[in-house]
């Protein structure tokens, strides 16, 4: 049954669901990436498509920005609506030297700053990490069509502006690849539910080094590397 934030049936959400940030860049890829793509859910403004990817149905849904937002969407779409795997594809700011601007990052794991990591577990830090066949579907895809690909953890942050000038450094110390916003509340998510994971990145601009940061209309067209590795990491 419907639930507060995604108005369909069980039936309508494939259990194979692609998850950009974006509501527009979701209907996008439903378009342009889907046969026979249909609208089954729009609930504030938040599109699900549900369609064909090479004969397996796949769901196009947007998780909005943050943590908080795209828990919401994974866990009912985990728990209410069958779902085996959900794959965010979408954006990030690159924070180490190795990697540059246009390249992909396949999110291995992912730190954080939100509450997330504990799951209200007092004591302890979750090991908040990717679903391995869906991380080697995409890298392999990724490698394959000879993409500059990455493989490693991101930082997901709370906070998009921060006064923070420390963090980023000691993060590239540690062999982070970039900053985002959602990873580890999907891997959180999946964990919880017993479901699988997976975080493909863009990057669009480099915290290091802004001079080659990507325009508006150059992050959609530097975007379809990353969608095809995580649609091969989906279906893997």
């Amino acid at each position: 049954m419907a639930t507060p934030h995604i108005s369909c049936e069980p039936g309508d959400i494939a259990p194979l669901v692609i998850m950009p940030g974006d509501p527009r860049r979701a209907e996008r890829i439903a378009r342009t990436r889907l046969d026979g793509a249909h609208l089954v859910s729009e609930v504030r403004g938040i599109g699900a498509w549900t369609g064909v990817v090479d004969g397996v149905p796949v769901t196009v849904m947007a998780s909005g920005m943050g943590v908080p937002s795209l828990s919401i969407y994974a866990t009912e779409l985990y728990t209410q609506f069958g779902v085996k795997r959900i794959c965010r594809v979408g954006t990030c700011g690159g924070i180490t030297r190795g990697v540059a601007v246009s390249d992909v990052i396949v999110a291995s794991s992912a730190h954080t700053n939100s509450a997330v990591a504990t799951f209200g577990i007092p004591g302890v830090t979750l090991s908040l990490a990717a679903s391995f066949d869906m991380l080697r579907g995409a890298v392999d895809q990724a490698r394959g069509s000879g993409a500059r690909v990455h493989v490693g953890p991101v930082f997901t942050s709370d906070f998009f502006y921060s006064s923070r000038t420390d963090v980023i450094p000691a993060l590239d110390q540690l062999g982070t690849l970039g900053v985002e916003m959602e990873a580890a509340g999907l891997y959180a998510c999946a964990l919880a539910n017993r479901g699988e994971a997976l975080t493909v990145l863009t990057v669009t601009d480099h915290l290091l080094d802004g001079s080659g940061d990507l325009t508006a209309e150059e992050r959609e067209t530097q975007f379809q590397g990353a969608l095809d590795a995580a649609l091969a990491g989906l279906l893997a």
